[in-house]
């Protein structure tokens, strides 16, 4: 989920009675905006397979509604979490909070693909600005513990359950007026959160160095776009022809010269110190492999529901809420077990519940049961995802430097929506493959086609348990620290 860029620390001897008198107001105001950005992560997949026909989408390029979004999220985090603290926390929100809405409005009015992706990566790009901005906001104006405790917990119930309140809605809007309206819905709550910012949430923003590492925010992201395009070129090229394999290898030449930018960057997007502790640094790869199984499946999923079983939108969304009921309830087990079993069996056993989950959904078939199948299997794979992403948060901070602290939780967020980008458009990729090599081999027909559909899922489905078990592997091999290492508080973020 969108987190933060910025964690300052509470101010020495700071009390409730000397901070700002509407904080509690303002903290509903921030909640509003974190809530809309959260949504959009999950709201478009009910809406896909409308929004694909109506638009004469391929099967190739709808993943692009997904991945334009949470590249541009997940690439330019860092840099809009930067942007805030010196440019101004309060102005950088409703720059942001604005941006998202008219970016929502070219979306929700596009007459093609080619706009709707292009509204998607904007919607992405000011969600960069705005959540870093609306977190920091949170650690300026509660300074004192307890009320910064319910504050963010506040904060966290909605990162995680946006993505139910997502689902649902998008659902509801689909069915009952348009998909249209899973983008125009931002407009009306972008507005009210922008009036009531202007008089009640107060400025704020960091001194010294106020340089920018746009380069490396440039690069970063145009690599991992050129990453995502060859991906796609494969689904419809193949995986050996000149243009796949040109996409990837300018993808992973931008990455390398990412890095070289950061090394001798005086203010780098992100410090490569971060990267080096090794326990750190197999938090941010299982965050990045499970973010890349999570996102096809939900994809995958509302597919499924809709097109084979022939669930309504709304049936849709209520279909996929079990993954959210496990990852709330392996959640709240995760934060009690954690100080006492440490963060290496909680994420073990996370990526052994997720990746079983995500296997058991390769079984399904044209009329597999809900109740007996898909709702236990869902379960499961929530539980799995709650079990992994409570220690991966903790695990982001172990041993960081107060001044790293904030670009370390950010870079936590950033690798799930990268993970979800690069994810989705493999297994987008896995799936067209599949779909169309099952037809080359059989008789067309109606029924040919639905098993086909069938057969490209739990292909996918494959892929992605694969990725979450290579998670556990990293856990495995780079996580070694103790649990009484793993600092308290450890919070939610869902991708």
């Amino acid at each position: 989920m969108p987190g933060s860029t910025s964690s300052a620390p509470a101010s020495p001897g700071a009390t409730a009675t000397s901070a700002h008198p509407r904080r509690w107001v303002a903290l509903a105001i921030i909640a509003i905006a974190q809530l809309m950005v959260v949504l959009d992560a999950t709201i478009v997949n009910i809406a896909l397979p409308n929004a694909q026909i109506d638009l004469n989408i391929s099967d190739a390029d709808r993943q692009w509604v997904v991945t334009a979004y949470t590249l541009a999220f997940g690439g330019l985090l860092l840099l809009g979490g930067r942007i805030a603290d010196y440019w101004g926390r309060k102005r950088a929100f409703i720059v942001g909070m604005a941006g998202f809405a008219l970016a929502s409005a070219l979306g929700g009015l596009a007459q093609s693909g080619g706009l709707l992706f292009a509204a998607r990566a904007l919607q992405g790009a000011f969600g960069a600005l705005l959540a870093p901005a609306a977190l920091a906001l949170l650690t300026v104006l509660f300074t004192e513990t307890k009320e910064r405790a319910k504050a963010f917990a506040v904060y966290g119930a909605i990162s995680g359950g946006g993505a139910a309140v997502g689902l649902l809605l998008g659902g509801v809007l689909t069915e009952y007026a348009n998909w249209r309206w899973c983008l125009l819905v931002n407009i009306p709550v972008a507005i009210i959160a922008i009036v009531a910012a202007i008089p009640l949430v107060p400025e704020s923003r960091a001194h010294g160095d106020t340089r920018y590492d746009v380069p490396g925010a440039v690069v970063v992201t145009a690599g991992l776009v050129s990453l995502v395009y060859g991906f796609t070129k494969a689904a419809e090229d193949g995986w050996d022809a000149t243009a796949t394999l040109a996409f990837i290898a300018a993808g992973v030449i931008l990455l390398a010269v990412f890095v070289v930018i950061e090394l001798r960057s005086s203010h780098p997007l992100l410090p490569m110190r971060i990267l080096l502790d090794r326990n750190r640094a197999g938090a941010y790869i299982a965050s990045t492999l499970v973010g890349a199984g999570l996102f096809g499946a939900f994809l995958f999923l509302a597919f499924y529901f809709q097109v084979v079983l022939d669930y309504s939108p709304l049936e849709a969304g209520l279909a996929s809420l079990p993954v959210t009921a496990g990852v709330l309830i392996a959640a709240a087990a995760a934060s009690v077990l954690l100080p006492r079993i440490g963060a290496k069996p909680l994420m073990l056993a996370g990526a052994v519940l997720a990746g079983a989950a995500m296997l058991w959904l390769t079984q399904i078939d044209v009329d597999t049961s809900f109740a007996a199948h898909l709702l236990p299997a869902q379960v499961v794979l929530g539980m799995g995802l709650g079990f992994t992403f409570v220690p991966v948060s903790s695990l982001a901070l172990v041993g960081v430097p107060e001044h790293d602290a904030g670009a370390a939780s950010a870079t936590l967020n950033a690798t799930q929506q990268i993970g979800g980008s690069l994810g989705t458009a493999l297994l987008n990729t896995m799936y067209t493959s599949a779909v169309a090599g099952y037809l080359a081999t059989r008789v067309p027909g109606p029924a040919t086609q639905v098993n086909a559909l069938v057969h490209g899922y739990t292909v996918a489905f494959a892929w992605g348990a694969g990725l979450i078990l290579l998670s556990g592997l990293a856990t495995l091999l780079l996580i070694k620290v103790r649990r009484e290492d793993i600092p308290a508080g450890g919070t939610v973020h869902m991708g």
